[in-house]
């Protein structure tokens, strides 16, 4: 029987925290100078020992005290800056929601950074409107950083963004595009076309058909070797491979990312750029794996003792779920992943049925009960609500076993016909869209368990 979200709230709040709720409101300001919190670093988790018994989330009943804004006073911006904030104040509000100080580590991967990127695209197509360029030089582009991160940090976001999303001033800048000027794009691309492909971009089929990013490749080819300087080549031959990867392709793809966005509104821009990076999210595994070779010794060849090797799956296993939260799909490409790194070394045996390990193992756990959080695969952003507090959509209810993998090949979220994709539980009349099959539930996370240890000890 499936608890109610309530249920599951009262049961995770054990009364080793009471006293730390008491200095909520403290921790919170604290949280919010970014003075608790220290950046994630993902490449401990390749060779650190995997934790036994990992400590979950812990959702909190009561709304969170503060809200997340609780620095009203307007930050000090470098006066060197011409972007114009105002004019896209509420996506920018979004950004830092989504970009939470204690969460963004965590949210980076699917939530805050594609948000973050999305808002300067934006921010530099509004610029054009009034200037006719679309890349700030390299001096503004420093000046303008800083600026952004002081206004999504007074109004809660994380402090450090530009660690964990890996914004440099170049993300402002044309970097190695030719072409920064509107009236020169306009006069090498087919603008008309791009905007057709994109303006409305189909959050289902968009990653299948890639109908408005095939139109971006192209054009970004377009401005790319506009000047008549193709990139090395060997043997006389230059690559389709080539064409597409390079560097410069991709910086110019950037430049005609801004141009869209000069053509629609900041919050049908912001959807567009959303839907289009989640087709890139969802094809991979962002987790990282350490080595699992020890698990041969009780799950390789002929398995002798279930429950040992059973614990010792677990306990690999739960070193993933202190990484970050993930999609459904990405969780598909996950047990993929570490189900064909596991045959390499001889375990054969689908050890995901045989120790009952679900998608949800791949994810963040939440409360005492350790149910991972699945985030939705369409994009998704954190809400805020004086009543509710932060909080946003994952599935805490459905258990899919993780598919063993039968071949060589990952998870495609296009092709479902090609993968033997997990049941999925039947749709309720309320619920709608490409993921009403799942259900879904608002899950309130005020506080996350590294701050707290620091905290408490």
């Amino acid at each position: 029987m499936v608890e109610s979200f309530s249920s599951i709230q009262i049961r995770c709040a054990p009364a080793s925290v009471r006293l730390f709720l008491l200095m909520l409101p403290f921790l919170l300001f604290r949280l919010n100078q970014g003075l608790l919190l220290r950046p994630l670093e993902m490449d401990n988790f390749s060779t650190s020992e995997p934790d036994p018994s990992p400590q979950p989330f812990i959702p909190f009943l009561a709304p969170s005290p503060l809200p997340p804004f609780a620095d009203v006073n307007y930050p000090k911006l470098s006066g060197s800056c011409a972007l114009n904030f105002s004019s896209v104040s509420n996506v920018m509000t979004t950004t830092a929601l989504d970009c939470s100080a204690a969460f963004a580590p965590f949210l980076a991967n699917v939530i805050c950074c594609p948000q973050l990127q999305a808002t300067l695209l934006i921010l530099l197509g509004e610029f054009s409107k009034n200037t006719g360029f679309l890349a700030l030089d390299t001096i503004h582009a420093n000046h303008c950083v800083s600026d952004i991160q002081k206004i999504l940090g007074s109004q809660g976001a994380n402090t450090n963004l530009q660690t964990v999303c890996s914004i440099q001033p170049s993300n402002l800048t044309s970097s190695s595009c030719p072409v920064r000027n509107v009236d020169a794009f306009e006069s090498i691309v087919g603008s008309s076309e791009i905007l057709a492909a994109c303006k409305k971009v189909d959050s289902v089929n968009e990653c299948c058909s890639q109908l408005c990013q095939s139109a971006i490749l192209e054009a970004s080819q377009k401005l790319a070797w506009s000047d008549g300087v193709l990139p090395n080549m060997k043997n006389d031959v230059l690559s389709h491979d080539q064409l597409s990867s390079s560097s410069r392709v991709e910086d110019c793809r950037n430049v005609i990312l801004r141009w869209l966005a000069s053509r629609l509104d900041p919050l049908s821009a912001k959807q567009m750029f959303r839907q289009i990076s989640n087709c890139n999210i969802n094809k991979v595994c962002p987790l990282v794996f350490s080595n699992p070779g020890k698990l041969t010794k009780y799950c390789g060849n002929e398995i002798k003792n279930r429950t040992v090797c059973c614990h010792s799956m677990k306990k690999y296993v739960s070193h993933l779920q202190k990484q970050s939260f993930i999609t459904n799909f990405q969780a598909l490409n996950c047990a993929a992943l570490l189900g064909l790194k596991l045959q390499k070394i001889n375990i054969t045996k689908n050890v995901y049925s045989l120790c009952q390990i679900t998608l949800k193992h791949f994810s963040v756990q939440v409360g005492t009960q350790e149910s991972g959080c699945l985030l939705p695969s369409l994009p998704s952003d954190v809400t805020f609500d004086q009543t509710t507090g932060i909080s946003f959509t994952c599935d805490l209810n459905d258990n899919i076993a993780a598919p063993w993998p039968s071949s060589s090949e990952t998870p495609s979220s296009c092709n479902k016909t090609r993968v033997n994709m997990p049941a999925l539980p039947a749709a309720t009349s309320a619920e709608i869209g490409l993921y009403s099959c799942c259900k879904k539930m608002l899950l309130r996370l005020v506080f996350l368990l590294p701050i707290m240890i620091a905290i408490l000890s």
